[in-house]
């Protein structure tokens, strides 16, 4: 989307995730996890599981990955990527 076409809306980034210095639970588990590469991918993959973790409920390994189909990571089989998300799911679902 072009920036003019976000007038008036609000935009999230994943520097914005943050609270207070703490990190956002998505953040923290790629970390744990391992989720990381080099790094080109990962705000685009935090962003879109942001959404995962706004349904508000535990998702099925399916759903989860048909959230992260349209982000695309070079340097990893997605296994540590998809592990972060489901822990984050967990965290924020517990």
């Amino acid at each position: 989307m072009l920036a003019v076409q976000a007038d008036g809306g609000a935009v999230q980034t994943i520097e914005g995730l943050a609270t207070n210095g703490e990190l956002h639970p998505l953040q923290r588990a790629f970390r744990q996890e391992h989720g990381l590469q080099c790094g080109f991918c990962t705000p685009g993959v935090i962003m879109a599981s942001t959404a995962l973790l706004d349904l508000g409920r535990e998702l099925t390994d399916e759903e989860i990955r048909h959230g992260l189909e349209g982000n695309l990571c070079r340097c990893t089989g997605y296994e540590n990527i998809f592990n972060a998300v489901r822990s984050a799911i967990a965290e924020v679902s517990a």
